[in-house]
């Protein structure tokens, strides 16, 4: 069972049931104990909040623009209202939850699967790297804060109010983002979303008050059941499947979880199970092995690959790592991104001419995994949304056009949208010549061995007459954790009224209503979207 080290943290060694350790540890964050409830830190509340905020315009503009899986899933949701506004779990009477812009009341895992899939749709909204070199826990697994409808059903259902609802999401952040740390998915081409699927099942039980034993049970199933593969992000074209992964995931672990209320047993221990993916991936006993893995305990046979170190209280929380995108672009491009805008800022010739005649090649350099991702040769000529904004020669091209258009260069300025990633805007003749003149590198060792740590990426600008222009290496772009030069608050204010514009007439009063979460009472949380979104045809 779990140890406390100083009374800030709480560990969980690779020799122990660490599935039970996590439930324990959720309910014990979230419980009223002062022995053993959380007490993060204000700055890791305010944090947490401004990524709620984010993630929440960015599924709002989604729904607005009527982008297709939000708005079927949506759809779907509200097929299952709670139409006494009661159900049953377990033995207990719950309320329903609420999909955004609806007040009715529907089942929980249908509220949370339209909510999250809106959220995640622009893949626009936060971003962890898995980075903890304090502790050698550096395994570098992506993950994005796409989760946090979970925690707002949760707390609808037994009538919280917002305080509760947002402590919940830091607790869900830190089991998140804490695996991400230990267990890098990608490695064995596992989709990340499944240390958020654990995280959901956690949290959520532990707020709808069930025992150890049960989240344990819904752990076990998830990783025993429903495990995505990242042949969802393969492929010439990307669709549906790669957006709504996160909801689909946290779907299935509300399902375990209520499962698991009502009786049903699902594997126990699943961490030290020689045949689930961790220990077949990893640890003793490994029936394939990464090079150069090792585990955390290789003496013990029964044990898992990794210890795991969750945050208890003060302002170390994994939420504190993670990073803000500033518009609409794959995370992996942030440091070209940034690399591109400084240049065009020391030389702003390159602009004088809206063709981009004065620029004759770009040369992009970065790291794997950003090389194998986002530079993949099918993406030199995306037609989905999906795929240009996974592709590094499209999100760069549109930049610079853009930059070339505004004759400036900022990030506000900027800013990619949901329109940069239109039918028409892919199709736009001047992206596309701009794209011909980009190439992208892999930067080998050089490269590689700085990530996760920042977003190594170089850029370099031959014009006309021949002269290069260098950025240098770009290590921490704006909206990275560790960056310490961008105005962060003024940025993410203008990103969320760009978003918020495409839904409402006056978003100021929407985007008031996600911040400030500690603020709210019971009943603000329970009519939290109760709203009218504004919808726009044409987009898609």
């Amino acid at each position: 069972m779990p140890t406390t080290a100083a009374e800030t943290h709480v560990k969980l060694p690779a020799d122990t049931n660490q599935a039970l350790g996590i439930a324990q540890y959720a309910i014990d964050f979230l419980s009223d104990d002062p022995a053993k409830r959380g007490e993060p830190d204000a700055s890791v509340l305010e944090k947490t909040n401004q990524f709620f905020t984010d993630a929440v315009l960015c599924g709002l503009s989604a729904l607005a623009l009527k982008t297709n899986a939000p708005t079927i899933l949506r759809d779907e949701a509200l097929q299952y209202p709670v139409t006494d506004a009661t159900h049953r779990l377990g033995k207990a009477t719950q309320r329903g939850a609420t999909v955004f812009g609806s007040s009715v009341q529907v089942q929980p895992e249908k509220a949370i699967l339209a909510n999250n899939s809106a959220v995640r749709e622009w893949d626009s909204n936060g971003t962890n790297f898995g980075y903890n070199p304090a502790l050698g826990h550096t395994a570098g697994e992506f993950g994005h804060n796409d989760f946090y409808g979970v925690c707002i059903a949760g707390a609808q259902m037994t009538g919280r109010d917002g305080a509760y609802a947002l402590k919940a999401m830091v607790c869900h952040d830190e089991i998140r983002g804490r695996l991400a740390e230990v267990f890098s998915l990608k490695t064995y081409k596992v989709d990340h979303v499944v240390h958020g699927a654990i995280a959901s099942a956690a949290v959520f039980g532990a707020m709808l008050g069930a025992k150890p034993e049960q989240i344990e049970s819904a752990i076990g199933m998830v990783v025993a059941h429903f495990i995505p593969f990242r042949a969802i992000r393969a492929g010439k074209q990307l669709s549906d499947s790669k957006g709504a992964s996160a909801a689909i995931s946290s779907e299935v672990a509300i399902t375990a979880v209520r499962r698991s209320m009502s009786g049903f047993l699902g594997p126990r221990d699943i961490f030290r199970n020689p045949e689930s993916i961790f220990r077949i991936f990893e640890g003793p006993g490994q029936m394939f092995q990464k090079v150069g893995a090792t585990s955390a305990n290789t003496e013990n046979k029964d044990a898992s690959p990794f210890d795991l170190v969750l945050g208890r209280a003060g302002d170390d929380f994994a939420i504190m790592g993670m990073h803000f995108k500033l518009g609409l672009y794959e995370h992996q491009s942030a440091g070209a991104l940034q690399a591109l805008i400084d240049l065009l800022n020391k030389a702003p010739h390159l602009l004088d001419d809206e063709t981009g005649s004065k620029i004759k090649s770009i040369k992009i350099t970065a790291y794997e995994p950003a090389f194998g991702i986002i530079g993949d040769p099918a993406k030199r000529n995306p037609t989905t949304r999906q795929s240009a904004d996974h592709s590094m020669v499209y999100i760069v091209g549109t930049l610079l056009r853009k930059a070339l258009s505004a004759r400036k260069a900022g990030w506000k300025e900027l800013m990619l949208e949901p329109y940069d990633y239109s039918a028409d805007a892919i199709a736009n003749e001047r992206t596309r010549s701009l794209m011909d003149k980009i190439e992208f590198y892999h930067g080998g060792e050089e490269y590689d061995k700085r990530y996760p740590d920042g977003i190594p990426t170089s850029l370099i600008i031959e014009d006309t007459d021949g002269t290069e222009f260098d950025s240098g290496m770009v290590m921490y772009p704006a909206g990275h954790a560790r960056n310490t030069v961008a105005d962060l608050n003024d940025i993410l204010a203008f990103k969320f009224n760009l978003l918020g514009k495409l839904a409402f007439e006056s978003p100021e009063p929407i985007v008031e209503r996600f911040q400030n979460l500690s603020d709210k009472s019971a009943e603000d949380i329970a009519n939290l979207h109760d709203f009218e979104i504004q919808t726009r045809d044409g987009f898609e």
